[in-house]
């Protein structure tokens, strides 16, 4: 997705004038970088465990994979990581990865093959919340130092049936794809976790960057890794500050406190436009704003609830409000520019087409709680569709927390309705149909975080076997079909509602260059910013 960069000429005015006038003077240093982030969400920063927005742009920028995306070329796919090559066996379901040779983990230990082996072994073997990008292989517990293997210095992947190999390895670019340093880690395992416990907290990368610090709601801080293979990057240190509101950001940013702000709302970011050496840019990513329905709720389970709440969402008049240049309408649980992503939007706002279907249902007197971050366009969000929903007689009780909190009681299936964020973890359409369609057990023994599905209790109705025959074409085109019927479907039926994708604008002081937000795969790439 091309970014767009806006360097400001415009003079600042009034009080604007002091403050742009104080940045001059408080510049951060050449060889740093600071921002200000949301990062409440950050729960650990095991790449087996960490499945939150902030937690992977900290594990993208500490752990090295066997094969990387290159923001700067996200058309051209995964690329040689700490992998160098890899070979396909004719039958497709085994790949040979050759280690790249001389690359170290922060520790000084050698990156091995034993090292890869390990930790995806590992990440199946805990079976923490993105363990499914991998059991969708069929790796288990019981197979996976069969299944994942070393044989001399080589690395031996294989996989229950035969796959796209693009596939495959498009999934090892996810953040479960960290490669661990398997002797730091085991040294630090206490009663049988694998490490678990110490690497909520602590790094054993390759990676670019090396974490200093994690301050839960507070900081993260990094300082780059001189031995990257890569080479070193510029900025020496990078601190992520947690500034949770829009007009704080924007305040730290144009005195010259941070060199970035990330989360500003469309006001503060006209306001940013009429500051002095700030820039700002925008990326297509391939973040959804979304609401789902637990199915466990017996009026919610209704298929004519379902539809009622699509039609209660103001899409156009958020978008031309307070979602205004960050959000476009987009209600197919593929974002715009992944392979097979659907450009049909068919719900729009109508409380009487609403009411309709909530007297079909026989639904009346209805009062439901909606879980919210504590995150300002996600609460307006909320309010919009308690104001729309109060129309259609349903009480909206909205309940406000931290990321942990909300993200806890959602994945624990205790939500009536949650309001919220999905970005891919891969650049393949896979990564959002296989949790958003796909739920194989429904059970609650099943505790199949990963699955959207299956956070909201809905057995799919055949979408989980669509989803599974999609992921296994080989022909492309066919594939792209698939997944548009699967898409169609599953907005008639499912209980979720997709409302947006965000463009997500970052402003920055001017002489920052080379920033990326990882576009389409949410995860930002430190190590290639320059001042």
């Amino acid at each position: 997705m091309k970014l767009m960069n806006r360097l400001l000429t415009s003079a600042a005015v009034g009080l604007a004038v002091s403050v742009s006038s104080f940045a001059a003077l408080a510049q951060t240093p050449d060889n740093m970088l600071v921002i200000a982030h949301r990062i409440d969400d950050v729960t650990t920063i095991d790449p087996a465990e960490s499945f939150e927005f902030a937690g992977a742009d900290i594990s993208r920028n500490v752990y090295g994979r066997l094969v990387f995306l290159d923001p700067n070329d996200l058309d051209a796919g995964y690329k040689p990581g700490l992998a160098t090559s890899w070979d396909v066996s004719e039958d497709g379901k085994t790949i040979t990865f050759t280690m790249r040779e001389g690359v170290k983990f922060h520790s000084g230990n050698p990156v091995r093959a034993e090292d890869a082996a390990f930790s995806l072994q590992r990440a199946v073997i805990l079976n923490k919340t993105p363990a499914f990008i991998l059991n969708q292989f069929g790796f288990t517990a019981e197979n996976a130092a069969e299944m994942i293997r070393v044989e001399g210095d080589k690395l031996v992947i294989t996989t229950d049936k035969k796959y796209a190999t693009s596939f495959l390895l498009n999934c090892l670019t996810a953040t479960i794809g960290g490669i661990v340093d398997k002797e730091t880690v085991m040294a630090n395992a206490v009663d049988g976790d694998m490490g678990n416990n110490w690497l909520k907290t602590n790094t054993a990368g390759s990676g670019p960057y090396i974490l200093n610090s994690w301050k839960p709601n507070e900081s993260v801080t990094l300082t780059s890794n001189p031995d990257y293979y890569r080479g070193a990057p510029e900025m020496e240190r990078v601190i992520v500050r947690h500034v949770l509101e829009s007009a704080s950001q924007r305040l730290l940013l144009e005195r010259g406190d941070i060199d970035i702000a990330r989360n500003l709302n469309p006001e503060d970011i006209a306001g940013a436009l009429t500051a002095d050496g700030v820039k700002v840019s925008d990326e297509l990513k391939g973040r959804l704003m979304y609401m789902s329905l637990n199915q466990k709720h017996p009026e919610l389970a209704k298929p004519e609830v379902r539809q009622a709440f699509k039609y209660l969402i103001d899409y156009a008049g958020m978008r031309d409000s307070f979602l205004n240049g960050q959000y476009t309408i987009h209600q197919n649980f593929l974002p715009a520019t992944y392979l097979g992503a659907s450009t049909e939007n068919p719900f729009t706002y109508n409380v009487e087409k609403a009411k309709e279907l909530l007297a079909s249902a026989g639904v009346e007197n209805l009062e439901i709680e909606v879980g919210v971050r504590e995150a300002q366009e996600r609460i307006e969000i909320g309010q919009s569709f308690q104001n729309a929903a109060a129309q259609a007689g349903i009480k909206v009780n909205i309940t406000v927390g931290t990321a942990k909190q909300i993200l806890s009681r959602y994945r624990a299936r205790e939500l009536d309705v949650y309001l919220g964020a999905w970005g891919p973890d891969y650049p393949d359409p896979q990564t959002n149909a296989g949790t958003f369609a796909y739920n194989p057990d429904n059970s609650d023994e099943a505790n199949a975080t990963g699955l959207l599905a299956w956070r909201n209790s809905w057995d799919t109705g055949g979408l989980t076997e669509k989803t599974a025959a999609a992921v296994q074409e080989t022909d492309r085109d066919t594939r792209i079909k698939m997944y548009q019927e699967i898409q169609s479907e599953f907005r008639e039926t499912s209980p979720f509602v997709v409302m947006f994708q965000q463009i997500e604008q970052s402003a920055l002081r001017d002489n920052v260059e080379n920033w990326s937000t990882g576009q389409a795969i949410t995860a930002a790439a430190y190590w290639q910013v320059t001042k």
